[in-house]
């Protein structure tokens, strides 16, 4: 059987995810990242999902994506709207759900062509017993 190269190779698709961190072309990352289809993956001061603000929100929206993914770990958690509204003024829709459908529904979208921007939160220590 012969395979064809995806066109996706050559954009930031996630490759791998499991409860400490991500892969992102391969490379892994163990904090939370903003992943965009043509900008390389960068850090995203947001640790935990109850240390997000608004101001987290503008500098996504600066991309000016279509649709932001949020990845709230290992279970969803819904944002408050308050936090997300400067971007629904801007007709940017905001998904919430857990990481590793964030991730697969990203690489889908990124996969269609859609300008999509994934926000994920990488919590080192969610998961583990206190």
């Amino acid at each position: 059987m012969k395979l064809h190269q995806s066109d996706t190779q050559k954009y930031q698709t996630v490759t791998g995810y499991d409860e400490t961190g991500v892969e992102i072309n391969a490379e892994r990352y163990n904090y939370s990242l903003i992943v965009l289809p043509e900008v390389a993956p960068r850090a995203w001061n947001a640790p935990t999902f109850e240390s997000i603000t608004a101001a987290h929100f503008d500098l996504i929206g600066a991309e000016n994506p279509d649709v932001v993914i949020l990845g709230t770990g290992a279970r969803q958690r819904f944002i408050h709207p308050r936090l997300t509204a400067a971007l629904t003024l801007r007709r940017i829709g905001v998904e919430c759900m857990d990481s590793q459908a964030a991730c697969r529904t990203y690489n889908i979208l990124m996969g269609e062509g859609r300008k999509v921007a994934l926000a994920l939160i990488i919590d080192g220590d969610e998961g583990k017993s206190a």
